[in-house]
């Protein structure tokens, strides 16, 4: 199974006066195109999931309808889990997703940081390391079958900025 691991794209800044609740807090205009411009030039090669799991927090559902606004003719599937919300649950969420494996091949998950960091490091066996994700960055993680802990090799971690974007 192909793993992706995909931080929210830029969001606008933290404002309580604007966002009483910041699972309310959008994406910027800006952000939302630049990570579109990200997923199509990825879309041209292997990025291809057939199912978007993301955080239920606005900045992340938005993130995810990009993906599947860009990749919406392969017929994208989008779900909403909890464990991926900041401070999420790395066990559960990964129960899920191998019972999703047998009907899908490559998935995407979208969430916060340093959720993503410590969830990378805990798939490819590094469960004490960080690695940094850059809002909108994606790295591809691939397991011989479900994922599991420290089964994964990461194949590659790509931000706009190093593709030019």
């Amino acid at each position: 199974m192909d793993l992706y691991l995909i931080r929210h794209a830029w969001a606008e800044q933290q404002d309580s006066a604007r966002w009483s609740d910041d699972s309310l807090r959008p994406l910027t205009p800006e952000g939302g195109k630049r990570f579109a411009k990200l997923i199509r030039k990825l879309a041209k090669t292997q990025f291809q999931p057939s199912l978007i799991v993301s955080s239920p927090l606005l900045r992340c559902r938005q993130t995810a309808q990009v993906i599947v606004n860009v990749l919406k003719p392969q017929g994208v599937i989008l779900v909403q889990r909890e464990e991926l919300a900041p401070g999420g649950s790395l066990d559960p969420l990964l129960r899920w997703t191998a019972s999703e494996a047998r009907s899908h091949t490559a998935v995407a998950w979208v969430g916060h940081a340093p959720d993503v960091e410590v969830f990378c490091a805990a798939l490819i066996g590094q469960g004490q390391s960080l690695i940094h994700f850059s809002k909108g960055a994606l790295a591809l993680i691939r397991f011989d079958g479900p994922p599991k802990l420290g089964q994964g090799e990461l194949q590659w971690l790509v931000t706009a900025k190093l593709l030019g974007i």
